[in-house]
This record gives structure tokens, C-alpha cells and sequence, in this order.
């Protein structure tokens, strides 16, 4: 593997872990102020979605790969958009639908512009750390699975929160 490649997707496995702690830390909070779990069967798909796009992209990398500043430019552009969405839910940023009742939705930061802005900012990362490398194939492989696995997603968020919203099933 080549050491830009093995040094790029070593960070952004790190930034990942880093992220489930963070989000685990803020399940838990949620759950003791009395918030559930909704579509709870579909998480391991995403985990091991997740886990398999990092492996692919450092094992589909050639030895000899060169790196496309733009496309590894876009992608900084999404992680600093990505703690965007973070710092935006704060306690209430996890990787799974956890919601609490009562709580007001966010409608502040990209939540102003996108209803799910971090699905939205995941989607393209699966897309553009592939293209760093040159990987066109892994970059439209994962982004199908990851919209099939999204469908879902949105789907039962968006009936989670609708209770939320006022509006009746």
C-alpha cells in the first residue's frame, strides 16, 4: 500500500472511531433523558458498509497511485462541513436514530439549508475519497450501497421525527 494512501485513510478511520465514541457517549445521554432507538436493525449494514468502503479504498489504491489534490481538497471541504453538522446537533449528534421526545428539531447551522445535511456530506465522502486515489470503481460501488442503505434510513428517521414535526402518520 502506498504511504499517502495507508497516512489518508489511517486519519480518516481514526476521525471515524473518534466520531463513534463521541456519538455512543451522546446515545447514552439521550437514553437516560428517556430517548429510543428507532430502526435500530439496519446499523450493523452501515457499520460494516463503512469499515468495507475504508478497506476498499486502501486496498484498490495501487502502489503507484497519484493523488488528485482537487478531489483531496473537496474531501477536507466535507470533514470541515462535517463538524459543521456536529458542532450544530452537539449532544444531540449520534450515529444511529435516536430521538428524544418533546426535543425541538434543529433548524440552525446546515439544517437551514438540508434536511439531512450530514447524510448529504456522507454520501459525497464515499463518493470523493475513492477519487483521491483514482478509484472510480469503489467510489460508485460504495455510493450505490450506501444509497440503498440511505433510502432506508431517511425513511425511518424522517417517520421518527414526523411525530415531532406535528405532522400525524
Amino acid at each position: 500500500m502506498n504511504l499517502w494512501v495507508g497516512v489518508i485513510v489511517g486519519l480518516v478511520a481514526a476521525q471515524r472511531v473518534a466520531e463513534l465514541a463521541y456519538a455512543e457517549h451522546n446515545t447514552k445521554r439521550l437514553k437516560e433523558r428517556g430517548a429510543v432507538e428507532i430502526g435500530a436493525g439496519h446499523y450493523p449494514f452501515i457499520v460494516v458498509l463503512h469499515a468495507s468502503w475504508l478497506i476498499a479504498v486502501a486496498l484498490a489504491a495501487p502502489s503507484d497511485v497519484t493523488i488528485t489534490w482537487a478531489w483531496l481538497i473537496a474531501f477536507v471541504v466535507l470533514q470541515a462541513l462535517r463538524l459543521w453538522v456536529l458542532a450544530t446537533l452537539g449532544p444531540y449528534w449520534t450515529t444511529r436514530i435516536i430521538s428524544l421526545p418533546g426535543a425541538p428539531l434543529v433548524k440552525k447551522g446546515p439544517y437551514r439549508f438540508v434536511r439531512h445535511p450530514n447524510y448529504l456530506i456522507v454520501a459525497c465522502e464515499i463518493a470523493v475519497l475513492p477519487l483521491v486515489f483514482g478509484e472510480w470503481r469503489v467510489a460508485i460501488v460504495f455510493s450505490a450501497l450506501n444509497a440503498a442503505i440511505l433510502a432506508w434510513r431517511i425513511y425511518q428517521e424522517d417517520k421518527a421525527l414526523d411525530v415531532r414535526r406535528g405532522v400525524s402518520a
